[in-house]
C-alpha cells in the first residue's frame, strides 16, 4: 500500500465526515440563530436557553437524516472492505 493511497482514503474519510455531519451542523446553526434572535427582541439573557431546542431539533434532525448518514457509511464501509486485498499486497 503506498502513501498516494492511504492519502486517498483518508482524504475520502474526511470529505464523508464533513458531508454526513452538515445537515445536523445546519439544523443546531438554524435554532441557535433563531433562539438568539428570540432572546435579544425579548431581552432574555439566559445562557442555557439555547441547549435545550438545540438538543431536541439535533435529535429531530438525527431522526430524519439518520438513514441517509447510516445508509453513506455503509456504502463506504463496504467500498473499504471490498478493495481490502488491494490495500494488503
Amino acid at each position: 500500500m503506498t502513501q498516494g493511497e492511504v492519502l486517498d482514503i483518508m482524504r475520502e474519510a474526511l470529505y464523508m465526515i464533513l458531508v454526513l455531519s452538515i445537515p445536523l451542523l445546519l439544523v443546531s446553526l438554524v435554532v441557535g440563530l433563531i433562539v438568539s434572535i428570540f432572546q435579544t427582541v425579548t431581552s432574555i439573557q439566559e445562557q442555557t436557553l439555547t441547549f435545550v431546542p438545540k438538543i431536541i431539533c439535533v435529535f429531530l434532525g438525527l431522526m430524519l437524516f439518520g438513514s441517509w448518514i447510516l445508509n453513506n457509511l455503509v456504502e463506504y464501509m463496504t467500498r473499504l472492505w471490498s478493495n481490502f486485498a488491494v490495500y494488503i499486497r
